[in-house]
């Protein structure tokens, strides 16, 4: 091929591009040139939105083809008239109108309850006296109070001074100083300070430096090292908790996990210093660094762990099996199709996910319709017996049952008809769709596991879930400097996400672990999220 000559922009105004359009249009189908004139018309606002400087990839992708979603109804919206559907029983009544909820939608006073309360009574009349109006009756206390509700601005972290007085002897000189507040016996810092610090960081993503101008800017100084000292303080006196997560979760009979990138600075910089090297380690050559989410999931409760370094899931998997009991039988391990997911050195039954197979399809609906409308409508009847069964809480044996006689036939004639598309050469093995049927055919024992293994997860998306957490921190943060810190970060997302999965007010368990230190260091299991509230009862009765 000779060299590409280079681009010749053509400049064209409004009126010379009417002129055109009105010479060509005698000249061709009229089909065709009203979508000449939509090329017109789109390509100078096209040019608009490109001068704009804050636009981004995304938000420019979002401008041309829409919010990014996978419900089928959303990707493939107009059904063939010559491909049947999949009967969905979802759709043989008209959904119900959602009902408003009443009121005028805003918060009254029992929704506040974290405010203080302050009883005013009036400053005139008492419950006995003579009305004031009438001057005959008496007046009486009403049930219900009036109530007017006050807000005001303040730091995250206020502050109070003390100031003691302080007494002098003209005599001997001692000097006789007020008592501490009991608020202020233990020291500057409250023991929540750190509490709510790893709150901010872990769960709501609010990087330190910020939280250093928004102080400064109330007037009560916490530099961002002040912070992070408190943060590790707190963070020792949590670590057995974390500890006993571990020894816990490797008990589970299902597991969930998955990867996400992460940036630790010092853990960069060995990476870098090695790619100069010529080394045959492949441990070495590994150039990623992750977090790993783990979900271990028991009749009762989950236990969430995240793990950042070098290691992938499958690594960071065989380290929390190495504590499992030799008597239990290998766990379900639910994930996408990596092989790097999965520990080398221990026996798991494997479950893939279905939401990855699903997407592959999903990302190439327009190019394929009618076969990707097939296997997504499949794939939603699945879901939907799936839902049922969850919502008539059946057990893991009847879901099985359930599934094998409902989504078992389905998935048994989706098999069949993949397959058929190969043997009657109807799709191209390299392409885009075939890649995908392939996809499905070589992980179909993993991917339909949930039709032979009671307990078994359709997918894995509630490990995806999970690891928003971590991607919040990395998109907020950007960075741990050290592996270090990492560790900290891990601890607090790991007691965090557990909190919120048993419903357990994190901020309220994470304070009380730092009250009880000792207590904790010498007992970590009777102090988890589902269970400390006993542990506090006892504690206090001894």
């Amino acid at each position: 091929m000779s060299q590409q000559s280079e681009i010749q922009v053509i400049q064209l105004d409004a009126v010379a591009a009417e002129q055109l359009l009105k010479r060509i249009e005698p000249q061709i189908d009229q089909s065709d040139f009203q979508l000449i004139v939509g090329v017109f018309q789109s390509v100078p606002q096209l040019l608009e939105y490109l001068k704009d400087k804050d636009i981004s990839i995304k938000k420019f992708q979002r401008m041309l083809f829409g919010e990014k979603t996978e419900k089928t109804a959303r990707v493939l919206p107009q059904e063939p008239q010559d491909t049947p559907s999949a009967p969905d029983e979802r759709q043989k009544s008209a959904p119900e109108e959602k009902k408003k909820r009443p009121g005028h939608g805003r918060n009254g006073a029992k929704d506040y309850p974290g405010a203080t309360t302050v009883n005013v009574p009036h400053p005139h009349l008492k419950p006995g006296d003579i009305c004031p109006g009438c001057k005959k009756c008496k007046v009486y206390l009403l049930k219900d109070p009036a109530i007017v509700l006050h807000i005001i601005a303040q730091p995250i972290f206020p502050a109070t001074i003390y100031n003691m007085e302080q007494l002098r002897c003209g005599g001997c000189q001692q000097v006789f100083t007020a008592p501490t507040p009991p608020q202020a016996v233990e020291g500057k810092y409250d023991p929540n300070v750190g509490s709510q610090l790893a709150i901010l960081d872990y769960d709501l993503g609010v990087p330190l430096n910020r939280i250093e101008n928004l102080q400064t800017s109330f007037g009560v100084p916490l530099p961002a090292g002040t912070q992070w000292d408190l943060i590790k303080k707190t963070a020792q006196a949590v670590e057995p908790v974390f500890e006993e997560f571990q020894r816990q979760a490797a008990q589970a009979d299902l597991f969930h996990t998955d990867d996400t990138y992460m940036q630790v600075l010092d853990i960069r910089k060995e990476i870098t210093a090695q790619a100069s090297t010529d080394t045959q380690d492949s441990e070495k050559k590994r150039t990623g660094i992750f977090t790993t989410g783990i979900v271990a999931r028991t009749d009762s409760h989950d236990i969430v762990l995240y793990f950042t370094g070098r290691q992938h899931a499958g690594e960071n998997l065989r380290d929390l099996l190495s504590k499992r009991s030799k008597e239990l039988p290998p766990p379900i391990l639910m994930c996408d199709a990596l092989s790097r997911n999965v520990p080398a050195e221990f026996q798991v039954i494997l479950s893939n996910c279905c939401s990855h197979g699903r997407r592959m399809f999903v990302d190439i609906a327009l190019t394929f319709p009618l076969e990707c409308r097939r296997m997504l409508e499949d794939f939603k009847q699945i879901y939907h017996f799936d839902a049922l069964a969850r919502d008539a809480k059946l057990s893991h044996q009847a879901r099985l049952e359930f599934h094998q006689a409902n989504s078992g036939p389905i998935m048994e004639t989706l098999q069949l008809w993949i397959q058929s598309q190969f043997d009657h050469k109807l799709v191209e093995p390299n392409s885009s769709l075939g890649k995908a049927f392939k996809y499905m055919l070589k992980h179909w024992q993993a991917l339909t596991l949930f039709l032979r293994k009671p307990g078994a997860p359709l997918d894995n998306n509630l490990c995806e879930r999970i690891l928003k957490r971590a991607i919040r921190h990395r998109k907020n943060s950007m960075f741990y400097k050290t592996l270090a810190g990492a560790h900290v970060g891990d601890v607090f997302m790991s007691i965090i996400q557990t909190c919120h999965s048993c419903v357990t007010n994190a901020f309220d368990y994470i304070t009380t672990l730092v009250k009880n230190a000792e207590r904790v260091k010498a007992q970590p299991a009777l102090w988890m999220p589902w269970n400390f509230k006993t542990a506090i009862q006892d504690a206090n009765s001894s």
